[in-house]
């Protein structure tokens, strides 16, 4: 890094430039830096399958309905749909996108992998699960107006910020006037690719879920390590200018940034609606009649309550929110 780079230049290349931590091995899982609703276990993609059976029924059962799985990791999301009950399961065609290689080699077969988004308009739903807080952001900084935080390389090879002039106009949707040193993420990147996914469905759906406020006020007004956050092997990480490449890179997502959606839920809400409570019944009916003579099915089946526990837990994965726009 031989210029200053705007925060979003400097979060690209962290995650995903030739030595980034997604492109270098970093990912989701037990054995990886961080758990997401899919690797808590089977439950949440049972859940998405019924989701995806009701927007099939919604668009008048097409003979082809799409998936696309954005930010698909290593595919974990991918095998417990395809291993769900799907009504739908003779229309669907399943696309996982994955920017990294590395985890694109363990999507599982019955899918189409791809590094980007296609280019095709679909029928059919564009899930994104912890996508939006790894996409690049600008960071606003307030030092007597709002600023833009650059990031440059000393001499020595520190990594230090330093700020823009003031924003002449300042982007709207931040606070004025806002506490010295108050800090904010400018989503842009975030705005546009829900842009950009909504522009590929002609009838459907597109789903983000992620952990988010409603609005770039409550950010601000938050100490900045509490919502600009990194982490690797399970546990937080340092700086987020310390180790590039070395540690993920998130950020709370703002709301009032994006598009409007048509509905905004918590995830709790989200999976309740779409059939969690009755999957957890059946999962225990299912091991009540097998617990004398217990097989791997009524294993899985008896694992669903502690996964709704993970997944509803008000404390965590249950308070994150599921934002949707529909076509």
């Amino acid at each position: 890094m031989t210029e200053a780079l705007g925060f979003d230049g400097f979060m690209e290349l962290a995650l995903y430039g030739g030595d980034g931590f997604y492109t270098g091995g970093g990912k989701a899982g037990r054995r990886g830096d961080f758990i997401t609703s899919p690797e808590v276990g089977p439950l949440f993609g049972a859940v998405v399958a019924r989701y995806l059976d009701a927007e099939w029924e919604r668009l008048g059962r097409p003979d082809r309905f799409t998936l696309i799985d954005a930010g698909a990791g290593p595919g974990t999301l991918a095998r417990s749909v395809l291993a769900a009950d799907l009504a739908c399961r003779h229309a669907l065609s399943y696309v996982a996108v994955e920017i990294a290689g590395h985890q694109r080699d363990h999507h599982p077969g019955g899918v189409r992998s791809l590094a980007e988004l296609p280019d095709d308009p679909i029928d059919g739903v564009i899930i994104a699960n912890e996508l939006l807080d790894n996409l690049p952001f600008r960071l606003a900084v307030f030092d007597g107006g709002w600023r833009e935080a650059f990031v440059v390389r000393l001499p020595d090879g520190r990594l230090v910020e330093q700020l823009s002039a003031p924003f002449d106009p300042s982007p709207s949707t931040l606070p004025v006037p806002a506490p010295h040193g108050a800090r904010a993420p400018l989503h842009d990147r975030a705005h546009a690719w829900i842009d950009r996914a909504r522009s590929l469905v002609r009838a459907g759906s597109v789903v983000a879920i992620d952990y988010c406020v409603p609005t770039t006020a409550e950010l601000a007004a938050r100490p900045w390590r509490e919502w600009l956050r990194t982490y690797r092997g399970h546990e937080r990480g340092g700086h987020y200018l310390a180790d590039p490449g070395r540690q993920d890179l998130t950020t709370e997502v703002a709301i009032d940034q994006l598009p409007e959606p048509d509905a905004v839920r918590s995830q709790a809400q989200w999976l309740q609606l779409h059939g969690l409570t009755e999957l957890v019944e059946e999962g225990k009916r299912y091991w009540a009649e097998h617990a004398a003579r217990p097989d791997l099915a009524a294993m899985r089946m008896r694992s669903r309550v502690s996964e709704a526990e993970a997944l509803l837990d008000p404390a965590g994965l249950g308070a994150f929110s599921v934002l949707e726009w529909r076509a």
